[in-house]
């Protein structure tokens, strides 16, 4: 028995927004890092202590320069001694290179795990949302996100940050020296450095705020990019190649625009502290060398002194350099938390009922559904609809376009929830079931069949990655897809393309089809049945399905048929 039941109603778009999305990036952003630090703790521990040796040994490297001066050359030493004092210097730079080689090597595997780490989660997080989520957000942005953005994240953990500790130890450290030496001195230059921080930290705020913004224009672009090369048949279709070039290069000038911006504002920046800082040591060594002069130091002194000048003014220069790319991460930082921290639109019960597993297909109950998509509050898409499908069924949804059956089968799937009432499955409502076990339950046949990159049996075998080469075999012979896949140049291992592009259109849907009967669930819900497989496969169309699987399952089955008027 087939029952066919009428949608009245006009679909509509949901839009997804995050009104957090739009605030600023904070430095302080960069702390959403650090549940990913966590489980590497031992390692940044290790990475600490071979930076700390790299910058201690940096450090002692001006006293060893001391003492050859002043007990070496000034003292008129013998050649044994001199080249004691020469072994001692070559000591210093063996640790050096040992040490900053373990640092590099323990720094840069951290900012590989760390950043592999947030790209999978954030990927494993966005697969998780619910459609409004990507009716709102373009796929390019968010392939911007785990590219751009976590490339900027690695470039940071992986290197800038490092550069940063090490160069702020060795500067605090060559700072400490020098007041040592020399602390009536060294405290006037201190105070006066106070003074540079003031400007640089009111520029790094601009700084940080243009990093932000041009990441979005990146985001931008290759969303636009993303949006056409997937529908590059149709621009082609429509000799749209040049204007869609030129929207292209319209969005890459507006990133263009922001970048300069933002590499304008950062030059200004690391300038200002490069000068600003070496004035200030400049003047700090000036006034040694006048103390050497009345006697008040030795040359040795001296020596120490400017290598710890300099020490502290390369110092002062890298950190402004990395003051730079933590801001730009900063940016890239917030975005993919915003990402991770997004949630679903649909509830999910804490302790979710389970249906049981029926033999002779589904039992699905639709009691007075309403629902309008948020973004038209005015219309409903469906309204008052109500219907049963028995276990093994065949039900056909009939309507004109736009009609409503689309809309109807996202939320027999939970891709929405309807604002008024409940679909049952089997017995227990939809939304008390966990969304896994509910959609394990289900295949689908979309009108548009979806192909993925790869071999003709991974893509039957989506939804059973652990079904037998038989079962394979058994439902692409059931789907009449053999013949096709026998010719192909390897058979089931060929590669499809992307998108299945190597298909035809009616190739790539008897791929759909043999992937939902290799899933071998207790319901199918059919976009629209293929008119050409369905002439070749008439027994299909009873009201009991039983396609010639090895199991030979029943199922229920579901199906949306455009109405249409025919003439003659």
């Amino acid at each position: 028995m087939s029952r066919v039941a009428c949608v009245n109603g006009r679909s509509a778009v949901c839009r997804w927004s995050n009104p957090e999305a739009m605030s600023a990036a904070r430095p302080s952003s960069l702390t959403g890092l650090l549940p990913f630090l966590k489980p590497y703790r031992w390692a940044l521990g290790l990475a600490a202590v071979f930076l700390l040796l790299a910058a201690g040994t940096t450090l002692a490297f001006p006293w060893a320069l001391r003492q050859l001066i002043d007990q070496g050359l000034a003292s008129g030493a013998s050649p044994d001694q001199l080249a004691e004092h020469f072994m001692a210097l070559l000591g210093v730079a063996l640790a050096l290179a040992v040490f900053s080689s373990l640092r590099y090597y323990a720094v840069s595997w951290l900012g590989e795990r760390i950043t592999t780490d947030v790209r999978n989660t954030v990927y494993a997080h966005v697969l998780s949302q619910s459609p409004a989520f990507f009716e709102n957000t373009q796929s390019g942005e968010v392939l911007s996100r785990l590219t751009n953005d976590t490339t900027l994240v690695q470039t940071v953990v992986g290197s800038s940050f490092s550069m940063g500790l090490r160069n702020l130890v060795m500067g605090c450290g060559a700072m400490a020296m020098l007041i040592w030496t020399n602390p009536m001195l060294m405290l006037q230059v201190m105070g006066i450095l106070l003074l540079v921080v003031l400007p640089a930290v009111f520029l790094g705020r601009r700084v940080r705020k243009l990093s932000r913004a041009s990441q979005d224009r990146v985001a931008d672009a290759s969303a636009l990019a993303s949006e056409v090369l997937n529908a590059i048949s149709v621009v082609q279709s429509y000799t749209a190649e040049q204007r869609e070039a030129e929207r292209f290069m319209a969005s890459t000038g507006r990133a263009l625009g922001t970048a300069l911006r933002r590499v304008r504002a950062r030059a200004v920046l690391v300038g200002f502290i490069i000068a600003a800082s070496s004035a200030v040591l400049l003047w700090g060594l000036y006034m040694g060398t006048l103390s050497v002069r009345s006697g008040a130091t030795t040359a040795g002194e001296l020596g120490q002194t400017v290598v710890y000048v300099v020490l502290l003014a390369s110092a002062f220069a890298v950190l402004g350099e990395v003051y730079g790319d933590m801001l730009r991460a900063a940016g890239a930082t917030e975005r993919l938390m915003e990402l991770l921290h997004t949630t679903s639109n649909l509830k999910v019960v804490d302790q979710p009922l389970t249906a049981p597993w029926p033999q002779g297909g589904s039992t699905v109950a639709l009691e007075s559904l309403k629902f309008r998509y948020p973004s038209r509050t005015d219309t409903w898409a469906i309204d008052q609809f109500r219907g049963r499908i028995e276990a093994g069924q065949t039900v056909a949804v009939v309507g004109p376009s736009g009609a409503g059956k689309t809309t109807l089968f996202d939320l027999l799937m939970r891709f929405h929830d309807p604002q008024f009432g409940r679909i049952v499955l089997d017995g227990v409502p939809i939304e008390q079931m966990s969304l896994r076990d509910l959609r394990s339950r289900i295949a689908i046949v979309p009108q548009e069949p979806v192909i993925f990159s790869g071999t003709v049996i991974e893509n039957i075998r989506y939804g059973r990655p652990e079904a037998s080469l038989e079962e394979v075999h058994a439902a692409a012979k059931a789907a009449y897809a053999l013949e096709f896949i026998a010719h192909l140049p390897h058979g089931f291992d060929t590669d499809l393309g992307d998108r299945g592009v190597r298909l035809s259109g009616g190739q790539r849907q008897r791929i759909a089809i043999a992937r939902a009967i290799l899933k071998n669930p207790p319901c199918c819900y059919w976009t629209k049945r293929p008119a050409l497989w369905m002439r070749k496969a008439k027994k299909w169309s009873k009201p009991h399905l039983t396609p010639p699987c090895k199991a030979e399952p029943r199922w229920s089955s579901l199906t949306a048929w455009r109405r249409c008027n025919k003439q003659t």
